[in-house]
């Protein structure tokens, strides 16, 4: 039975999907991979969905999903992305929680949104990696 990974973030619209992404491209079959918010957005960040296009991973099909208890009940290891605000930060309600603590691409020029995805790439793999050990 795959082990479940969840990557969570307020509104899972950028940070967590890069990581959803990176994760399903680098990780084995053996995880089954997912991504949320405790307040989701409407739609992806576009700039996030650009500079994950130049690498050539395609997002589009991703949409923002509400945080359930059941996702973080059923989680073999839960990463927080990072927190905008301590009330909505998903850190508060999940135990035993990976905080990666990565700057929110909202609002960033494109720029400073692609070294937001080369920081999440590489703690991905680095993650796949101590999974595999």
């Amino acid at each position: 039975m795959p082990k479940n990974i969840l990557f969570v973030c307020v509104e899972n619209a950028g940070r967590s999907q890069m990581a959803e992404a990176f994760f399903r491209k680098y990780g084995k079959d053996k995880f089954n991979v997912t991504s949320a918010g405790t307040s989701p957005s409407s739609k992806l960040n576009p700039l996030v969905i650009q500079v994950m296009n130049e690498i050539d991973i395609d997002i589009t099909i991703q949409s923002p999903k509400e945080l359930s208890d059941s996702m973080t009940d059923d989680s073999f290891k839960t990463v927080n992305m990072g927190c905008m605000d301590k009330e909505s930060c998903p850190a508060l309600f999940v135990n035993d929680v990976l905080d990666w603590n990565i700057s929110d691409p909202k609002e960033k020029p494109i720029e400073q949104v692609r070294i937001i995805r080369d920081q999440i790439k590489n703690k991905v793999l680095t993650l796949i990696d101590s999974l595999n050990d």
